[in-house]
């Protein structure tokens, strides 16, 4: 008999009985989270990307739990969401081609779950996939603030996330010319979309990232 059933965010493909019960089972023994992060490190070789990308992850935990949501996926979603950037990177914001449809292709031929894929769209605005639920909105609403406040963190004498507060990211916020790329309308429009104040997501991330401190870089230099 051909059965499938859905474990977690991750989809099990239809199989017999006895050969899903032991998919199933080893399935279950793993997390979506560390599913997730072998495939970004199958798919990216950047060190930089592959930083952001916990860094995401990072956040997307933090809020999760604050929440009350499923950690693990959000977590995955987080590690997951970048993972074809670096061989697409769609500069040309393609509807249909390169970033992050490449990748959400993969998933789903891969067997995660719509949960995943849809979130992962949403967070590019030019997908023209709305954002509805908390974990669509968290990620759009952590992408581009997590890695500003990377960058803050690396200018800062120590190079530690552990001296970077939400003062001083709203400051950088103001300098045009710091970290240029990062677009802060898209920052102010997360938190909004969220329905939190800025200073409130700004502070969830940071604290998320000093959780990570050693993996992402960010430990800090003796004075």
């Amino acid at each position: 008999m051909q059965i499938g059933s859905n474990v977690g965010g991750l989809s099990v493909p239809s199989l017999d009985r006895k050969t899903q019960a032991k998919g199933a089972n080893h399935i279950m023994s793993e997390t979506l989270a560390s599913r997730a992060l072998e495939v970004l490190h199958e798919w990216v070789r950047s060190e930089s990307l592959r930083k952001h990308c916990y860094a995401v992850a990072d956040s997307m935990k933090r809020f999760a739990q604050q929440n009350g949501a499923d950690a693990d996926l959000w977590e995955a979603v987080g590690l997951l969401h970048d993972m074809d950037y670096e061989r697409h990177p769609n500069l040309e914001r393609s509807s249909s081609e390169g970033h992050p449809f490449v990748g959400v292709t993969w998933l789903r031929e891969n067997g995660w779950s719509e949960e995943v894929c849809r979130a992962i769209l949403s967070h590019a605005d030019y997908a023209n996939v709305s954002r509805e639920t908390p974990m669509e909105k968290t990620l759009y609403a952590v992408d581009e603030l997590s890695g500003f406040i990377i960058a803050v963190a690396l200018v800062r004498p120590t190079k530690s996330i552990h001296d970077v507060d939400v003062r001083a990211v709203k400051k950088k916020m103001k300098d045009k010319a710091f970290a240029r790329a990062v677009n802060r309308d898209d920052i102010v429009r997360g938190a909004a979309e969220l329905g939190m104040p800025l200073d409130n997501v700004i502070a969830g991330v940071i604290d998320a990232l000093k959780s990570d401190g050693e993996r992402l870089g960010l430990a800090g230099t003796a004075n």
